[in-house]
């Protein structure tokens, strides 16, 4: 006898409760993963994180480096702050705007980023290394493709805001803010 066929939306909710756990059991052993191997070089990883954005995007203000790392602007000042006192990242006059401050990595800052970009890989390699190349790279392609959506949804403001009374969250009209130590 032959499985009744799941209605396609119970498919997609059946699949969306999957991804959630699976996402979830990633960045679970990506975050202690990342904490234990960039801690060890000085840094948090929210520091790492802000390093890396710089190291990777070049020049910008802060409010445009709160917006990419989806931290508020005092949690961004303190992580620079602490880089800056680090030796990773300068502060400058913007040349665009002599009134707003720039932010670069330094030179010591840009090694750093490679020294633990260069062990990250290193471990994804290890990851890797069982898998067929076509599967590695439908991998990469899947997980490329989740991160872009997410992005986009979270930046539009689809996947921000109160969270519902049933779940104890704050009431309706109260914004969410994703909050992280420096």
């Amino acid at each position: 006898m032959s499985r009744p066929r799941l209605r396609p939306a119970t498919d997609l909710q059946r699949d969306a409760a999957a991804l959630q756990a699976a996402v979830a059991d990633l960045v679970r052993v990506y975050q202690y993963r990342d904490r234990d191997r960039i801690c060890c070089h000085d840094v948090s990883v929210t520091q790492c994180n802000a390093l890396e954005t710089l190291a990777e995007h070049g020049r910008m203000r802060l409010g445009e480096l709160s917006q990419r790392l989806f931290l508020d602007k005092s949690t961004t000042s303190r992580v620079v702050r602490t880089l800056i006192r680090k030796g990773y990242v300068r502060q400058q006059p913007d040349p665009d705007d002599g009134r707003a401050i720039a932010l670069t990595p330094t030179a010591a800052g840009r090694a750093l980023c490679a020294r633990i970009t260069s062990e990250l890989v290193e471990q994804q390699k290890a990851l890797l290394a069982d898998l067929d190349p076509g599967i590695r790279a439908g991998v990469i392609d899947v997980i490329q493709r989740l991160a872009r959506a997410a992005d986009a949804r979270f930046r539009s403001g689809v996947s921000t805001g109160a969270c519902s009374m049933e779940s104890g969250a704050p009431a309706a009209g109260a914004t969410s803010t994703r909050r992280e130590t420096p």
